[in-house]
Formats: C-alpha cells, structure tokens, sequence
C-alpha cells in the first residue's frame, strides 16, 4: 500500500511540474519580447493537457520512472529521465498540433523539454540527498568508529555509499586518502580527499582516525604493505577489500569487508597447497610443527588439525601465541591429542629431548624471525635464530628418523 501511495505522489508532483514548465517556457519565451503570453497560444496549450496528461502518464510509466529506487538512483536512472522527457516533448507536441494547427513556437517546446528534464532529475535527486543525509546522521552516532578509506576510485566509492547504508557497522566515513594527484582537494560521494598516503600520520591525527580500510583490490603489494605498516605504526584497525579478480561483479558489500591477510601484502595471488595430497602421510602420525604461534605456523596448524594426526606437537618460544593456538585447536577438534611445548630451536639439547620424547615423523618446521629491517640491525639473532635453529631441528629430525622434514618459510625469512 505504501508502494502505491508513493507512485501516486511522485506521478502528481511529474504531472504538476510538468504543467508548470510548460507555461514557466511560455513565460520565458514571451518574456524576451517584452510581451505577455498570446492568448490564442495559451488557450492551445491549457486546451491540449486533457489529452496531453493521459499521454504522459503512460510514457512515464512505461520508461520505468515509477519502478525505481530513487534513494540510490544514478547514471543510468538520469538517462531514463532524458528519455522520458523527449518521449513525452515529442508525443505532446503530436497532440497540440492535432488540437490546434497552428501550434505554438519551437522553441516553447525546446525550453520546456530542457526544463522537464531538469526538474524531474532534480526532484528524484532531492530523494536522494534526503537518504543520504538521513544515513550520514545515522553513521555518526556516539558509538561509530572514525573511518579513512584508502582508494577513492570506484571500490572505494561504493564501499563509502554501503557503509552509509549500514550503519550498523558503526563506521563513520571521515574521508579518504589517494595518491592521485588530480583527486587531491576533491569530493567522492559527499567525502573530502584528505591526502595522499604520505599524509596519512596527519590525517590521522586531526580527524582522529580509528580505521583505516584499504580499498584499492588493483593495488600493488608494496603500496598495500606500506599502507598497512603506516597504518599499525599509528595504532589503526586495518581492514580490506577482496582482490580485484573477487570484485569482477562490480559490487562492492560490507560482508566483504575483511581483515588484511598476508596475500594482501605479498602482492601475488596465495600459494595453495594441496593439503589432501598430503593427508596419508599426517593421518595417525605425530606432527611437530614449530613456530606453531606465529601467522603461517599457526595457519599450518589448523591445516594439519584437520587430517587427524596422531598426535600434534604446538613448539614455540612465545608462551602466549602457543596458548592461544592451543586454546583455539582444543575447541575445534576436542578429540585431537595437543601437545604444547614452549621451546627456543637455537637450544639443541632441549629440542633433542623433544625429539626424544615424542618421535615425530612430520616436522613442519616454521621457526624463523622475518622482520627484514629489525634483524638488519640484529644480524647475530637473525643467524642463530633463522641458521642455528633450523640446524638444530634439522639435525634431530635426522638423527631421530622423522619421515619428513618440511621448511617452511616466507621470502623476508629466508
């Protein structure tokens, strides 16, 4: 019912409107003569809108004017307006010349065409402006969180447009930063330009950021790795869109909204391993898999807990990240026998008695420091760590008949 209430008051305000700017050229047009309408041209024109409303009525409806959702219309909503407008010039001009021979100047109809357009593209962006304005108010509640977006091309656009309309998210767009030159002091969607990635510590600190969501799925690794390190130096929440080949449909969702994962910043597509090759030889067998607490160990982890090892050996030197893979695999597979350790691989002896005591046949060995310009000003700690270590592991797994023996390294580790 609201529905239809709706039709028929934005088809009385066209018809209104409509009406009106047929005189308003009339007016216009006779106005630069110094002289009032004709009456015989106004009496041709009030006597053809019996005839000329039932025509528009139609031509409106069927260009889809009615059947739209004006709250989030665009381009293509604009050109079925133009359409709409010149369908309906062209047919009403049919009608006066049937009525009434003589008609009435050109260019009546050329101004009222211009100004018909004009003022139904204007009233069904008002419908807009008034969304818009309603959901900006929404997304700055108390408890939404300051966000930049990174990108203010098309993903970044729509992804601004989609979190307006959900406000529940609690993100407040603030604004966005990109290093094109030719947006800097522009606006997207109604969102100031604040400056290129180079401003983005000062941005932060003046418009009091709290997330930042890159939204760039083109981006090279490097620009995304240099966003994200600015960005968790400055203490943000770092979020992402998918990558350019998951945005094929041209849609961008705040479902899709992630957190940055590490093919983000690599820069290439993940390298996926093909785990069920590899399940005959993790089923009933006992795993170790060191550096079980850091990003690809304890993805590792999860992996390998899903083939139902025999027993699985979490190694580590951090004592929290080992309890926490540890926590999170003991409430996904309760059955799985978990064995943390807290262990350094630069200690041969204490990684010989884990040996000892457990005889894994899989090592996975993921143990390494990775943070390239922090072990450049530490290169003792890098080679005991990343050399040393992987030395000692590998030598147990040697000495203590382990069946495979698997590095796994990202490319700041080797």
């Amino acid at each position: 019912m609201k529905k239809i209430w709706r039709t028929l008051i934005l088809l009385g305000l066209d018809l209104l409107l409509s009406v009106a700017v047929g005189l308003m050229a009339f007016a216009i047009r006779f106005a630069l003569d110094g002289r009032g309408i004709p009456a015989d041209y106004l009496s041709a024109y009030l006597h053809s809108l019996p005839w000329v409303i039932p025509v528009r009525i139609l031509v409106y409806y069927l260009c889809g004017l009615y059947n739209q959702v004006w709250a989030h219309a665009s381009i293509p909503e604009l050109i079925r307006i133009v359409v709409a407008g010149t369908i309906d010039s062209v047919l009403s001009t049919v009608v006066v010349y049937a009525i009434s021979p003589s008609g009435y100047p050109r260019s009546v109809i050329l101004i009222s065409w211009i100004f018909k357009i004009v003022v139904m593209g204007t009233l069904r962006l008002a419908l807009r402006y008034r969304r818009d304005l309603i959901l900006a108010r929404r997304g700055a509640t108390p408890e939404a969180q300051r966000t930049l977006i990174f990108g203010a091309g098309d993903a970044g656009a729509m992804l601004a447009r989609e979190l307006a309309r959900h406000p529940e998210v609690h993100c407040n767009v603030v604004g966005f930063i990109d290093d094109d030159p030719r947006k800097q002091g522009y606006r997207v969607v109604g969102k100031p330009v604040l400056g290129t990635r180079n401003d983005l510590k000062k941005v932060v600190a003046q418009y009091e950021i709290k997330n930042l969501i890159i939204a760039m799925p083109s981006a090279k690794g490097s620009v995304i790795r240099e966003v994200v390190e600015a960005g968790r130096g400055l203490g943000l929440q770092l979020k992402t869109l998918p990558g350019i080949f998951e945005l094929v449909n041209g849609t961008v969702a705040v479902s899709q909204i992630r957190d940055v994962q590490i093919e983000d910043v690599l820069g290439r597509a993940e390298v996926q391993v093909d785990l069920n090759a590899i399940a005959a030889y993790l089923s009933d067998e006992v795993v170790l898999v060191t550096g079980a607490g850091g990003s690809i160990g304890s993805e590792l982890c999860r992996q390998v807990a899903r083939f139902k090892p025999k027993q699985l050996l979490l190694l580590g030197h951090g004592e929290n990240s080992i309890y926490e893979i540890d926590l999170e695999l003991r409430g996904k597979y309760p059955e799985l026998d978990l064995r943390p350790i807290i262990a350094d691989i630069q200690d041969e002896a204490r990684i010989r008695r884990v040996f000892e005591q457990y005889r894994p046949g899989v090592v996975f060995h993921a143990a390494a420091h990775k943070h390239v310009p922090l072990m450049e000003y530490n290169p003792e700690e890098a080679i005991k760590n990343n050399v040393i270590g992987t030395t000692n592991v590998a030598r147990a797994a040697d000495f203590y008949r382990a069946k495979r023996f698997v590095l796994i390294s990202s490319d700041k580790a080797v």
